[in-house]
């Protein structure tokens, strides 16, 4: 446990009704007691019971910082099992930072970014991907990965791999026991028992290896590129899925030139949505780079929304496009329903039947706000089906965790070959070894201090 106490500001540093500095380690106590003073009279918290609040005020010397309320939070309940106290003062810049300057002169040090959570680490509180889930729940972006985080914040992911992890230990101890005393215990057939038990490892670890594509869309939110010929009403259908006019909207086509990338939430789904240039053959240089811009857009993104204009005739640009995204998640909109039709849905069913057959056709009019809860749908089931549940679901949404899975995988696998060529059973024993520690690397168990060190570096300050 650290010896020294560390303090900051653990709110947003700006204009706001409240802000709090969190003070933790063993002179937490002492700290408060020397800058806080009651309504009648100095009285020292250290001696009021644990989880209490106190109204009073903080001073440096005789000079009065500001009226604040005061908890006292006794070790080991506190978040990071230390000697905590929060101070809520007032949520003005400078009065935030003359609070936390009088706290840093009596006592404590700056906290380092992380550095209360990596204490919670460290002291036992809770385990690596707990405390990697605890900035997944401050960047949530929606309703979906804030309930995703909330589980491994509640040990969910830790649950799922300590399981496997400690089966696996088991067999690696019951090895080594028959290797150091092979008259009393056996190893025949062990083989095929441990065969079958490495199956049911490798099922438990295939699904949360696939579970991480929903978790990436979960977490960081469905890369999306409008694309289609100019002028077909992309930058109109951005500017209602963001409710403001963000793209330049004219009859001149060719307008819109460079990618404009906006955050779009649909739902409980988030969108990062790009606006490319219209898509055409051209002989204008700068409306090429965009073109060549937005195919290269489109075949990075997760989801393409293929606008076409229902008033224009489908012409060989179309077919260009629909050719290019072949393989990719497209949903196709028929837009401009609001004026006179000259392509109808279903004759752009028969011309992408060739490129895009499982592409649904939906008929839209941007310009009057027409058919977007059917988008909104349409996207839900072409990435969630309807499936998405966190009752019992572990999603994997860290690029971390799902390395190391993949890499306990890939070693219970060497198992397997080891068992079906007939090695000695030390051979398992490596193996298995290796397993446990890429899946004690995920909560910590086996973590370096590297490792540690990066991983709270990336935390904000306060947290």
């Amino acid at each position: 446990m650290y010896k020294d106490t560390i303090a900051a500001i653990s709110t947003a540093v700006s204009q706001s009704g409240i802000g709090i500095i969190r003070i933790s380690g063993e002179e937490a106590f002492s700290v408060i007691d020397k800058i806080y003073c009651s309504p009648g009279g100095k009285k020292k918290l250290s001696r009021k019971p644990s989880h209490t609040v106190h109204y009073g005020y903080i001073r440096d010397g005789e000079e009065l910082i500001d009226e604040v309320l005061v908890t006292i939070m006794r070790a080991p309940r506190t978040f990071t099992a230390e000697d905590t106290v929060e101070i809520n003062c007032h949520g003005g810049v400078y009065a935030m930072k003359r609070v936390l300057e009088t706290v840093l002169k009596n006592g404590a040090r700056p906290a380092m970014p992380g550095e209360f959570t990596k204490r919670a680490f460290l002291n036992g509180r809770i385990d690596l991907s707990r405390a990697e889930a605890v900035i997944d729940v401050i960047q949530a972006k929606n309703e979906y990965a804030l309930k995703s985080s909330l589980g491994q914040l509640r040990g969910s992911l830790q649950k799922a791999i300590e399981e496997v992890r400690r089966e696996i230990l088991h067999e690696i101890a019951r090895i080594e026991a028959a290797l150091d005393d092979p008259e009393h215990m056996s190893l025949e057939g062990y083989g095929e028992a441990l065969l079958e038990k490495k199956r049911k490892w490798m099922e438990k670890l295939q699904k949360l290896i696939d579970s991480s594509e929903n978790g990436r869309l979960i977490r960081e939110g469905v890369k999306t590129a409008i694309v289609g010929k100019p002028n077909a009403g992309k930058s109109s259908l951005l500017n209602f899925l963001l409710g403001e006019e963000r793209a330049i909207v004219t009859e001149v086509e060719g307008t819109t030139r460079d990618i404009l990338t906006e955050t779009v939430q649909m739902g409980d789904i988030t969108l990062n949505v790009a606006d490319t240039a219209g898509i055409r053959d051209t002989q204008d240089q700068v409306e090429k780079i965009g073109v060549e811009r937005a195919r290269k857009n489109a075949l990075e993104a997760d989801l393409i929304i293929y606008v076409t204009d229902s008033s224009r005739k489908l012409d060989e640009n179309d077919r260009a496009i629909m050719e290019m995204l072949q393989g990719k998640k497209v949903i196709i909109l028929l837009n401009k329903t609001d004026l006179e039709p000259v392509t109808s849905e279903k004759e752009l069913e028969a011309c992408k039947k060739e490129w895009l057959p499982q592409a649904p056709v939906l008929p839209v009019s941007a310009k009057k706000e027409e058919g977007m809860e059917l988008l909104e749908k349409t996207v839900r089931e072409m990435f969630y089906q309807g499936k998405i549940s966190f009752n019992d679901e572990v999603y994997i949404t860290n690029a971390r965790h799902k390395n190391l899975l993949t890499e306990a995988r890939e070693s219970l696998e060497q198992v397997e070959n080891s068992i079906q060529s007939g090695m000695p059973e030390d051979f398992f024993s490596i193996d298995l070894m290796s397993a446990c520690e890429a899946l004690g690397e995920i909560t910590g168990a086996q973590a370096g201090e590297d490792l540690v060190n990066e991983i709270f570096s990336k935390f904000c300050m306060g947290k």
